[in-house]
């Protein structure tokens, strides 16, 4: 039986009334630990991200930043056995969101699935088209694939 990892989220930023006059906002910010074994944990970080950004974007950003950290979380769970940490970062402009894993591996390259490839393949696809920016960062260990939707509250 897998061993159950503590669930940890983290919400961090400040109001509007915590700020001195002319001191620009700061950024919200949400983190998570996903387990390797946690597979269930990909419907749960995108539930924690809709409610991160409830009161901190529109719609259209929120239902693509569900589609596209739902694709990051699920290709570091199934493509590397040490988890990940996803992080959301929001102001008023943009929204950013990093989902860092612990594979010594290549950095991943987007390919062109063919037809016998089912629905495999197309996460990275689809983070190129809906992204405003994407890239991916080598850490010392593994790899930071991170996307951002510029906008804000709609």
């Amino acid at each position: 039986m897998a061993k159950r990892q503590k669930r940890t989220v983290v919400v961090e930023g400040r109001g509007p009334r915590g700020r001195r006059p002319g001191e620009a906002p700061q950024p919200a910010r949400m983190r998570r630990r996903v387990g390797h074994a946690e597979r269930s944990a990909v419907g749960e970080v995108r539930r924690e991200l809709r409610e991160f950004l409830r009161h901190r974007s529109g719609q259209e950003q929120t239902e693509a930043a569900e589609l596209l950290v739902s694709e990051l979380v699920t290709n570091a769970l199934i493509h590397t056995r040490h988890g990940a940490v996803v992080t959301a970062t929001a102001t008023s402009a943009r929204l950013r969101v990093e989902v860092q894993d612990f594979a010594s591996e290549d950095l991943p390259a987007p390919y062109v699935p063919n037809a016998d490839d089912g629905t495999h393949g197309r996460g990275l696809i689809l983070v190129r088209s809906l992204a405003d920016a994407w890239g991916v960062q080598a850490q010392a260990l593994g790899k930071t694939i991170w996307f951002e939707l510029h906008g804000g509250r709609a």
